[in-house]
């Protein structure tokens, strides 16, 4: 596969790529989109340009803390990867009603979704999960690079 065609593939996703806010915080009364709306959304342009995706979790300790890495990569049908994109987010020490299972799920739904934002170029700056930490301290991913 050449560079340009790979360039263009992802081009072609991007710009068709229709991702809509599905979910709905009750409590702040805003609209959101999930990993999983993402995912929804892309699954047939990565079969229209025979292309799949790969969405990968790692734990990683950086300063003492722990972080989920996030690494989200897309593939054309029997090749190497075309394009791939990271995101951390932070564990909460702490997260009341939840046990550790389901905070480091938390951490990773949330760098899923900002490695998925990055990959298919989806600015999710405006929206209110982004900034409502509803007083609650919230930590947000770091997206780190995309690669094609």
């Amino acid at each position: 596969m050449t560079k340009d065609n790979t360039v263009k593939i992802m081009q072609s996703i991007q710009s068709e790529l229709k991702a809509p806010k599905g979910q709905t915080n009750k409590f702040g009364g805003y609209s959101y989109r999930s990993a999983e709306d993402i995912l929804e959304a892309v699954k047939p342009l990565l079969n229209k340009y025979n292309c799949f995706l790969t969405v990968s979790d790692e734990i990683v300790e950086v300063g003492g803390r722990v972080y989920v890495k996030a690494t989200a990569t897309v593939h054309e049908s029997h090749s190497d990867p075309i394009a791939l994109t990271t995101a951390f987010a932070r564990e909460a020490e702490v997260k009341k009603g939840m046990d550790d299972a389901q905070i480091t799920g938390s951490a990773s739904s949330y760098a899923r979704k900002y490695a998925l934002n990055g990959l298919f170029a989806i600015d999710d700056t405006k929206d209110a999960d982004a900034t409502n930490t509803h007083g609650k301290s919230k930590s947000l991913p770091v997206v780190t690079t995309t690669e094609f």
